[in-house]
């Protein structure tokens, strides 16, 4: 621990039948995921994959923070996962992943300043090194907040009997009286100046701890943290970092249908894309170990075999699809088979939902709590024996997106090389945004706080979810239109079936498509067309889909809006 940190002063998802891609069926036989044979250039080692994630409790992280005392981190304070995280001690490191970094990532070297940093936790030393502004002259002395008190979230509750709190610019240094520590450990002082790359300690302990807490650590030692502007700047990171498209060429593995922002990130870099086939799941893996097996650099433009693949697992945007326990070990174990490394982009992780219909029970106490961790899929950091995962999570979907905040957690030598990419880019997130979380969720609500405020926006959301599906069961005519409802996430996929429209023989699928779209604006609605999502634009599309969204709109504006759709893929389709 480094001196300025003083001690003491599951569910299973069963099939639902989904309509995506023409290659839905033909990974599995007789319930057996079936790989094709074919050299890969890696063997899986024989390592087995955790049956379940390695969670630790809640009272196993206050005794840790009971041990080490108040948290000192001045302005500019390096700090790491290690300094927060639970003994390793007999796990295995993650394997190295030299052969995967591009060349841009590996002539970044640290950045000086930043270092030099690490001299100012030396007791009576004077700074006239780094040009960090004087404090005093921030023209900002104090912020107050009005935050819900746990397990009161709702609108009403907050404003009638929530919480006001402020967060003032010396409230980590000046103390309470004599010989009492400072009322808080982060202040507008620290958060308001130039930081670490990583971010500030204070927040780095926090999500270290929800790291252990509700995703399950790694099952290897060094892992590690570090808090990002969000995932898009995360992952427009991680692409420079591991896809080299103009130099070697590299190619990017996603589903089919992808979140259309990262594909508008890779193409500029150069990276290509490849589409795997999905089904109500996500992406088939069997499918992915085909692409794999007979990839032809000579067929791709030159392009070498893919060696990274993004995907949303839970609630993918923008099928709404959620990959199963199952599933997800079958697609890591190819990732293992042919050396892929898995960005794994999870905003929607905590907005997991059962069936329509099926009601969750309010529970009390840390029981409701266990139920709801214990309730939830498999990441696959949980499970990644080797190193290979990047996992990306966010505030924005489950706090607030304007907080422009998230953190990565990977093994601690992509940890690195993103951190030295992060020093001379966006130097971490913003300082606000830092102190007002730490402030919201750990000061004041505490891990339990957090983990509550996470069922209830999960139960939220699935009572939006069953609005829109229940409006399109009324709405939309079934014999073109069919769904699978989404267990996780903000958006419900729509399939209609083209081939059956009465201008099949002479419009293509793109031109219908922008018919009904029209159509749609026309009525007042907006929904988002299937074809902005394609993996592979120059591919013709495998369907006609139009993506819909639950998540703002109040309950009469969505069933309103599924109505206006309704009428128009009725008039379209003159039925």
């Amino acid at each position: 621990m480094l001196p300025f940190l003083r001690a003491g002063a599951r569910r299973s998802i069963s099939g639902l039948g989904n309509h995506i891609g023409h290659a839905a069926r033909r990974s599995s036989v007789g319930g057996q995921l079936q790989f094709r044979s074919g050299s890969s250039e890696a063997v899986a080692s024989a390592v087995p994959i955790p049956e379940k994630p390695q969670r630790v409790t809640l009272s196993d992280i206050q005794e840790r923070r009971s041990r080490a005392g108040r948290l000192v981190a001045p302005t500019a304070a390096p700090s790491d996962a290690d300094m927060f995280k639970g003994p390793t001690a007999g796990k295995p490191k993650a394997k190295r992943w030299d052969h995967h970094l591009t060349h841009e990532s590996t002539l970044r070297a640290p950045c000086k300043l930043k270092q030099a940093a690490r001299h100012l936790k030396q007791p009576g030393i004077i700074s006239l090194g780094g040009g960090l502004p004087c404090p005093e002259y921030f023209p900002i002395s104090s912020l107050s907040l009005h935050v819900p008190v746990p397990p009161g979230f709702s609108e009403p509750d907050t404003l009638s009997g929530g919480e006001t709190v402020a967060i003032g610019k010396y409230d980590a240094s000046v103390p309470r009286a004599a010989g009492q520590p400072p009322a808080a450990e982060y202040d507008l002082c620290i958060a308001l100046n130039y930081g670490q790359a990583t971010g500030s300690a204070q927040l780095t302990r926090f999500v270290t701890e929800h790291v252990e807490l509700a995703l399950g650590a790694p099952p290897y030692a060094d892992w590690g943290v570090c808090l990002t502007p969000g995932s898009t700047a995360a992952l427009e990171q991680t692409l420079r970092m591991l896809c080299d498209g103009p130099g070697r060429r590299d190619t990017l593995l996603t589903e089919e249908f992808a979140f259309s922002t990262a594909l508008e990130t890779a193409a500029p870099l150069g990276v290509g894309v490849a589409g795997v086939p999905m089904d109500e799941q996500g992406l088939l893996p069997g499918e992915m170990d085909r692409i794999l097996a007979e990839w032809r650099p000579e067929e791709r433009g030159g392009g070498r075999r893919p060696h990274v693949l993004y995907t949303v697992p839970s609630g993918q945007n923008p099928t709404g699809a959620t990959q199963g326990a199952r599933r997800r070990r079958e697609v890591y174990e190819v990732a293992r088979k042919w050396d892929v490394l898995i960005v794994e982009d999870e905003p929607y992780y905590y907005l997991q939902m059962g069936p329509p219909g099926e009601r969750k029970k309010e529970q009390e106490g840390s029981q409701g709590l266990e139920g709801f961790l214990d309730g939830l899929l498999p990441s696959y950091l949980s499970m990644d024996v080797d190193g290979r995962v990047v996992r990306m999570d966010s505030f924005s979907k489950v706090v607030v997106p304007g907080s422009r905040l998230g953190w990565i957690t990977a093994s601690a030598q992509l940890i690195e090389r993103f951190v030295r990419h992060a020093e001379v880019a966006n130097q971490g997130p913003s300082g606000f945004s830092q102190v007002i979380l730490h402030k919201l969720l750990d000061e004041r609500w505490g891990h339990e706080g957090y983990l509550r405020w996470l069922m209830h926006l999960s139960d939220e959301y699935t009572k939006r979810r069953d609005v829109i599906v229940a409006a399109c069961s009324e709405f939309l005519p079934k014999e073109v239109v069919s769904w699978n409802p989404p267990l996780a996430g903000m958006f419900h996929w729509l399939k209609v079936r083209h081939e059956t429209h009465p201008d099949a023989a002479s419009k293509s699928i793109l031109e219908i498509e922008e018919e009904i779209f029209n159509r749609c604006i026309a009525k007042g609605v907006l929904v988002a067309r299937g074809s902005w999502f394609r993996a592979q634009q120059d591919k013709p599309p495998s369907g006609l889909y139009f993506r819909t969204t639950f998540a703002a709109a109040t309950p009469e504006n969505m069933r309103e809006a599924i109505r206006r759709l309704g009428e128009a893929i009725r008039e379209s389709f003159r039925l």
